[in-house]
């Protein structure tokens, strides 16, 4: 389980290839980071629709508006704390309230940006761009889903916000998922299995780690249930309140601040729906640092057995 891995970045850039073969109406923007997120796959591929506008991510943004007034599908991103990070008016009145066609897709969120620190670890963009009308909100767990979740995007009017992460392993790779494939559907979280004792919600990088704490804990006699939490805007609330039902506690796990993030989500979804005890694991509201990302996550408690733990305190409160 979890053996094989893959770089999210490069299924980024072999989606947005794939989507310039198939739609002419396709276009790309990045700020000076289009070799490192490897959008610049389809600037090498389709140079009349690739726009580098250099380190200048309000305009990045602004320009990216323009090109879908003018009818056109507009992927721009750049590392996510600089998107949304530096420029949080144009996306909210440009893009969003204008409902137009804009798909921001970043990488580099969380503390998996490793040795470059504070500075540049995106700790806030989930709980930034959820409250934003209009926007959706969407995290991939793997190199699978961002392919599928980048092509998908397309055929969906309205701006989308996906973040993607670095990766934690050789080569900045993360564990594959979706051996068999992903069909991302809007709005609609992904059951991975199946639990009575405790629901566990992650996204992202947290997602391997709860499928680890879902098999330990089987060992241990208790079932959890473990859903990626891809879309957190909009949030799938009849699967929350479903699995907050069926198995009376929940645990959510994010590489991210723990407020205003998925956990929140969740946590307003069972409140509205079915209070059970929720657990959330991620940072705990503070800044990260420099590190290893494999020394962060242990040092921030975004592990299996974190997880674990997390799930042990809800069932015993529930």
């Amino acid at each position: 389980m979890l053996e094989k891995l893959g770089s999210m970045r490069s299924a980024y850039g072999e989606a947005l290839v794939e989507l310039g073969g198939s739609r002419s109406d396709v276009v790309v923007l990045g700020a000076d980071t289009t070799e490192s997120i490897k959008s610049g796959m389809f600037g090498a591929k389709y140079p009349e629709r690739f726009f580098n506008m250099g380190i200048a991510e309000q305009n990045l943004v602004g320009v990216a508006a323009g090109l879908a007034l003018a009818g056109k599908i507009a992927y721009a991103g750049t590392y996510a704390i600089f998107v949304p990070g530096k420029c949080v008016d144009q996306i909210r009145n440009i893009i969003a309230y204008a409902d137009l066609n804009v798909k921001l897709v970043c990488s580099h969120g969380g503390i998996s940006v490793g040795p470059d620190g504070a500075s540049h670890q995106q700790l806030e963009d989930i709980a930034i761009m959820r409250v934003i009308p209009k926007m959706r909100v969407v995290v991939p767990s793997d190199s699978v889903s961002v392919k599928s979740i980048v092509k998908s995007i397309a055929d969906i009017h309205g701006p989308f916000y996906v973040r993607l992460t670095r990766g934690v392993v050789k080569g900045s790779t993360s564990p594959i998922v979706y051996e068999d494939g992903f069909e991302y559907k809007l709005g609609k979280l992904n059951l991975l299995r199946d639990g009575s004792d405790v629901a566990i919600f992650a996204c992202g990088l947290m997602v391997p780690e709860a499928l680890l704490a879902a098999e330990s804990m089987k060992a241990k006699g208790v079932s959890a249930a473990v859903v990626d939490a891809h879309t957190i805007k909009p949030l799938d609330e009849e699967l929350v309140a479903k699995l907050a039902r069926q198995c009376g506690s929940v645990v959510t796990a994010e590489e991210h601040n723990i407020i205003g993030g998925m956990g929140s989500a969740i946590a307003e979804a069972v409140t509205k729906h079915h209070p059970v005890k929720v657990e959330r694991v991620g940072v705990v509201d503070r800044f990260g640092e420099s590190g290893e990302a494999t020394e962060l996550f242990r040092k921030y408690g975004l592990t299996a057995a974190r997880i674990e733990e997390a799930a042990a305190v809800a069932r015993k409160s529930s």
